[in-house]
């Protein structure tokens, strides 16, 4: 039995949209973040031994944004530490949201967003820091993005 043109045709387009949908990447309703924090990150750089990492994860149904951030290598203890936004990479922002309490190593958090903030968290337009005595402005800094 011989199997038509127009039959092999849609088989064909049919399992090419399957296929394809298939490996559509979903972004989970939990979307896990990251920044890289280093002194080269601030605007303008400070030169410092300090890094660190910022995991951030944000529930799109709830709105609650999770933080763990660990560091090391300061100057001195942190003094303040907060996500600011909106702004690129290169850019200084306000604070969107101030970490309260303390600021020891690590630092665990949460917050619930506006939509407007949670826009601009998921566009990569927020950044973390924290602050020294030495560098009051920020010591280390990393734009939050969503992990890959």
């Amino acid at each position: 039995m011989k199997t038509s043109p127009v039959a092999m045709c849609g088989a064909l387009l049919a399992s090419l949209v399957l296929g394809a949908c298939s490996m559509t990447p979903m972004m989970p309703a939990n979307s896990p973040m990251v920044a890289r924090l280093s002194g080269t990150n601030e605007v303008p750089s400070v030169p410092t031994n300090g890094n660190g990492t910022a995991e951030v994860s944000f529930d799109k149904q709830t709105k609650v944004m999770g933080w763990t951030i660990n560091y090391s290598g300061l100057t001195g203890p942190a003094t303040a530490a907060h996500f600011h936004g909106p702004a690129a990479v290169s850019e200084n922002a306000g604070v969107v949201v101030p970490l309260t309490g303390s600021l020891a190593n690590p630092i665990t958090g949460s917050a619930t967003l506006t939509d407007a903030q949670a826009a601009d968290l998921m566009a990569g337009k927020w950044y973390f820091n924290v602050h020294t005595a030495a560098n009051p402005g920020g010591e280390i800094r990393g734009q939050v993005n969503v992990a890959r």
